[in-house]
C-alpha cells in the first residue's frame, strides 16, 4: 500500500465523525461558525468529501489572538462545556481540559506494557502546564498507580523509586537520565531499581542518550503530542526504534504544506495539522507548528517520521516553548540592561539557558544579575543563568540556539 492509499483509507474511516463534528460545532460553537464565515464556507461545503481541507489552518498565533480578543477561549468552546481545569502555555495560550476528555496517552502506555500493578513516576509538571495531568490520566486509564512527582526534589524522587518499587516513568528523556545519575550518587541498592519502562516526550531523544537510558531502562519509547491536542503518535513497542510513529486513535492528523495548508499525500515534509474529534471543543484544522512527514512502517502502516523541526522561530527548552517575542517582552527596557541575548545550549544531555547581558553601568553587576534572574523567572517561567560581560558573543537577534542533537 502506498502512503496516499493509506491516508485515503484513514480519512475515509474518520469522515463520518468529522462530518458530524463540523455540523454540530457550526451550530453550537460561535468561534467555529465565525471561522467558516471568514473563509466563505458553508457547512455543506465543508462536509463534502475533501471539503474540510478548504478551511484555513488555525495557527497557534491565531488562537492566541482569538483568545485575546474573546477571552478566555476565543469562542471555541461549546457554551455547555464542562471545563475541569485551565492550563496555560507561552503566548499566553489558555488550554481547557474538559471533564471526561480522553487525551489518549493511555494508548501509548498500554502498547508499552504499562497497566494494572505498575507504579508510574510522572515527572511532567502539574502547575499551569497540562502535561502532568494528561499523562496521569493516561496512566490511570490503563490501571496503573501514579506518583505525581513533577520536576525537582530529585533526592526524594529516587528514594521513592526505590521504596515504592516504581516500574515506569513518564517525563523528559533528560530528566530520566538525571534521576538515574542521582539514584547512583545516593548509593541506593541497585536491586531496588525496578523501573523497566519509560514513555517520554517534549524534547528530542538522540541515539547517544537513548543508549545511556537503555542500560538501566530496557523499554524506552518516545511519543509525540501537544498541550492542546494530547497524544498524536508514538514509537510502537515490539520493534526497533527508527521506523516512525504510529498514529493515535480518535484524532485526525494531517501533514500540510506550509503556507497553503494543502494536505501532503507523500513523504514531503510539512506542518502537522490536527482536528480534535470533540464536539465541546472543536479544535479543527489546528496547526501545531511542528514539522513532520509521512512514511510507512515495516508492517505497511501509516506513520509519522517524528518531529523534524518547527515552523517559525519558537524552540523548545526543557520541554517548554520559548519564542523570541517572549524574551523581548520580558527583558526589553529592564533597568541596567544595554543589550542582551538568550543562548540555548546543551551539556551532558541537559538544556542550558543563559542570558548574556551588556550593562549600561547604572546598576552594580551583582544587583543586575539578581534582578534580571527574578524578572526572567517570573516572566518566562524559566530558570536562567544571567551573565554580565562586555559583548554578547556570536549570533544575531534576541535568541540563539546552539544545541547539537547528535
Amino acid at each position: 500500500m502506498s502512503i496516499e492509499a493509506a491516508l485515503q483509507a484513514r480519512e475515509e474511516s474518520l469522515a463520518p465523525a468529522l462530518t458530524e463534528l463540523v455540523a454540530r460545532a457550526a451550530g453550537r460553537v460561535p468561534g467555529f461558525a465565525a471561522r467558516l464565515e471568514r473563509a466563505g464556507l458553508t457547512v455543506e461545503q465543508v462536509c463534502r468529501p475533501g471539503g474540510l481541507d478548504a478551511l484555513p489552518v488555525l495557527a497557534k498565533d491565531d488562537l492566541v489572538e482569538l483568545q485575546r480578543t474573546d477571552p478566555p477561549h476565543g469562542g471555541l468552546l461549546d457554551p455547555d462545556a464542562d471545563v475541569a481545569r485551565w492550563f496555560t502555555s507561552p503566548g499566553p495560550l489558555y488550554e481547557p481540559q474538559l471533564e471526561g476528555a480522553d487525551w489518549r496517552w493511555g494508548q501509548a502506555l498500554a502498547d508499552l506494557g504499562v497497566g494494572v500493578g505498575d507504579i508510574v513516576v510522572n515527572c511532567f509538571g502539574y502547575h499551569l502546564s497540562p502535561a502532568g495531568a494528561m499523562l496521569e490520566q493516561g496512566a490511570r486509564s490503563v490501571g496503573a498507580a501514579v506518583v505525581p512527582a513533577g520536576i525537582g526534589a530529585q533526592d526524594l524522587q529516587v528514594r521513592l523509586i526505590a521504596d515504592l518499587g516504581v516500574t515506569a516513568y513518564t517525563g523528559l528523556p533528560s530528566y530520566l537520565k538525571a534521576l538515574i545519575d542521582r539514584f547512583d550518587d545516593a548509593g541506593l541498592d541497585r536491586a531496588s531499581w525496578r523501573l523497566e519502562r519509560a514513555l517520554m516526550t517534549a524534547e528530542p531523544l538522540p541515539d547517544s542518550l537513548r543508549a545511556l537510558l537503555a542500560e538501566r531502562v530496557p523499554h524506552v519509547r518516545m511519543a509525540y503530542g501537544t498541550g492542546e491536542t494530547g497524544l498524536l503518535a508514538w514509537e510502537p513497542a515490539g520493534e526497533e526504534p527508527g521506523h516512525g510513529l504510529v498514529l493515535a486513535d480518535g484524532v485526525d492528523v494531517q501533514v500540510c504544506a506550509i503556507g497553503t495548508g494543502e494536505p501532503l499525500l507523500d513523504g514531503t515534509e510539512g506542518e502537522v495539522v490536527i482536528s480534535l474529534l470533540r464536539e465541546d471543543y472543536p479544535l479543527i484544522r489546528f496547526g501545531t507548528g511542528d514539522l513532520s512527514a509521512w512514511m510507512l512502517g515495516p508492517d505497511g502502516s501509516l506513520r509519522l517520521r517524528g518531529v523534524l523541526g518547527r515552523v517559525g522561530q519558537a524552540v523548545k527548552v526543557k520541554g517548554m516553548f520559548l519564542h523570541p517575542r517572549q524574551v523581548v517582552a520580558v527583558v526589553d527596557g529592564a533597568p541596567g540592561v544595554s543589550d542582551y541575548r538568550f543562548v540555548i545550549d546543551r551539556h551532558d544531555h541537559v538544556d542550558q539557558l543563559v542570558c548574556r547581558v551588556v550593562s549600561d553601568g547604572s546598576i552594580p553587576d551583582q544587583e543586575l544579575v539578581a534582578a534580571l534572574t527574578a524578572r526572567i523567572r517570573d516572566g518566562l517561567r524559566f530558570r536562567c543563568e544571567v551573565q554580565v560581560g562586555d559583548d554578547l558573543g556570536e549570533g544575531e537577534g534576541p535568541m540563539v540556539d546552539l544545541r547539537d542533537w547528535s
